[in-house]
């Protein structure tokens, strides 16, 4: 700490002045804000809620996207999964190894592609991901909260339109 000296300010540290950055949902970060940084200032905390939420799992949002993929397409390869998930797939990997290192997932060879493997849910993967479902659940609850089943069917709609027509 460097302490600044002058006649009236011997030996105090400097004050700081109050932040002019808003908190979420005030100036920009509120309804006034750019719909793509409300939508990402969203996904942010979105995010964070359901880490915390899988935290003593052992658990991580991306690995659960992964599991979650997997068993809505099981068989999928690694390539496949990264597309689905919207991941790298250079991360899927990692994440795969994680997961088949934890006894969650599994791969087997594709009958017909001799370099790819397929990829399925283990046992103790889907113990782990009904787990994860019931947290992440929490999450949505709260997103959800407030909202009436016509207003979140209109917001589900619309997160999905924008997605379609972003691509």
């Amino acid at each position: 700490l460097i302490l600044y000296k002058s006649p009236d300010t011997m030996d105090k540290p400097p004050t700081s002045a109050p932040s002019a950055v808003p908190r979420p949902g005030e100036g920009k970060r509120g309804t006034e804000g750019y719909i793509a940084y409300l939508l990402r200032q969203a996904a942010a905390a979105a995010r964070l809620a359901t880490e915390r939420a899988l935290a003593d799992l052992g658990a991580t949002p991306p690995q659960f996207m992964v599991l979650t993929m997997l068993e809505a397409y099981p068989g999928a390869s690694g390539a496949e999964v990264a597309r689905l998930a919207q991941l790298t797939p250079q991360t899927v990997n990692l994440i795969i190894r994680n997961l088949e290192r934890a006894g969650a997932v599994a791969k087997t060879a594709h009958p017909g592609h001799g370099r790819v493997l397929q990829l399925r849910v283990t046992e103790s993967g889907r113990a782990l991901l009904a787990a994860c479902k019931e947290r992440a659940g929490s999450v949505n609850q709260r997103l959800s909260a407030g909202l009436s089943p016509a207003e979140e069917a209109m917001v589900r709609a619309w997160l999905v339109r924008v997605a379609v027509e972003l691509q």
